[in-house]
């Protein structure tokens, strides 16, 4: 292998991680459709990234695992992240449900590399929405900022409406999301589920890269245990040291926060090594890179030392935001797959006779 040849194998994983190279140009040609009133409509395909009626980037298996055993046993609902990043954009609020790029890098980012973690035995479902842009996190009006995320979430609630009223019938159900959609999942679940008849149905919701108070729902609870089910498991990673200024002021006003260990699958917080995470993926889909990330919760977030994966020592953040679930793909796809069959088992010895 030449000299540059080498030098780009290592960075190829830091740019996938870090998400600095555009390689989504050369999709925009798939998504042509224009919404006639601005608003999506999702009786139509076009108008969800991810959905079983159609193939998309969520039906992707990494090819290591080969010919695994899949099943369509539950529905996952997956909220995606925020991929309204362009700074020439900032002064739209809100992105257009249409526009053929940031349709294109939904689905070849957060479409491929996270809602796929989700697949193995459940139906993935995941709407388009007028996303907030970056720039309302970061220091513009409150008010406007409100405004952008109030607009995303009712697309959210609308699509998870129509969910409902046509695809669900009775199915256990998955609430799944990271960053600006975990700030979704969590209105979703205080609307449609907290202490509501829905809630019976949840299997589990995974609320991960926002912080998530316990004082937000009245009968929804931390998942403590691997294959507890109706519960919610949460988390954001920071490399192991490293203290965020908001995560400062969290600690500061005294924040309960849920944190769940995506190694143990537990709220203790105690140190996991590496040698337990069965598998990241990171931006090469097809390649899993095993015993990356270790994690131990402290002060209300997940850290985890240098991840360690092919040219990982130029892998220079302390905010492991982007790989909040693709370090821990493998075991967060196990997991899934865990308290789905708990789940079925608890619901058959309830319908069975006595």
């Amino acid at each position: 292998m030449s000299p540059k040849k080498a030098i780009l194998a290592l960075f190829a994983p830091i740019l996938i991680i870090s998400g600095c190279a555009d390689k989504y140009q050369s999709y925009r040609s798939l998504y042509p459709f224009k919404s006639p009133t601005g608003q999506p409509d999702y009786a139509n395909l076009d108008y969800w990234a991810a959905h079983p009626g159609k193939k998309d980037p969520s039906d992707s298996v990494p090819r290591p695992l080969g010919a695994e055993t899949r099943d369509t046993l539950a529905d996952v609902f997956f909220i995606h992240p925020t991929t309204f990043t362009d700074k020439k954009e900032a002064a739209r609020s809100n992105a257009a449900i249409d526009d053929d790029y940031i349709n294109a890098k939904t689905d070849y980012s957060t479409i491929l590399l996270q809602a796929s973690a989700f697949n193995q035995q459940s139906r993935v479902f995941s709407p388009r929405y007028r996303q907030a842009h970056i720039g309302n996190f970061y220091g513009v009006d409150s008010s406007i900022a409100t405004q952008s995320l109030q607009l995303a979430y009712s697309d959210v609630r609308n699509a998870f409406r129509y969910y409902l009223q046509h695809y669900n019938n009775q199915r256990p159900i998955i609430i799944a999301s990271h960053s600006q959609g975990a700030i979704m999942a969590i209105e979703l679940l205080k609307e449609f589920f907290d202490n509501k008849p829905l809630q019976k149905q949840l299997v589990v919701a995974y609320i991960v890269g926002w912080p998530l108070e316990t004082k937000s729902f009245t009968t929804l609870l931390p998942c403590t245990t691997p294959i507890q089910t109706n519960c919610l498991c949460s988390w954001r990673t920071f490399k192991m040291g490293y203290e965020a200024s908001w995560v400062k002021k969290e600690k500061e006003r005294g924040a309960s926060l849920i944190v769940t260990n995506p190694l143990s699958w537990t709220t203790d917080t105690g140190f996991v090594s590496r040698q337990a995470n069965k598998g990241s993926v990171l931006t090469r889909f097809n390649t899993i890179y095993k015993k990356t990330a270790d994690a131990q919760i402290k002060n209300g977030v997940l850290y985890s030392y240098r991840p360690q994966f092919p040219g990982s020592f130029l892998y220079r953040t302390d905010n492991y935001h982007i790989g909040d679930i693709n370090l821990y793909y493998i075991n967060v796809r196990e997991n899934v797959r865990d308290r789905i069959a708990a789940y079925l088992q608890t619901a058959a010895k309830s319908h069975s006779p006595q």
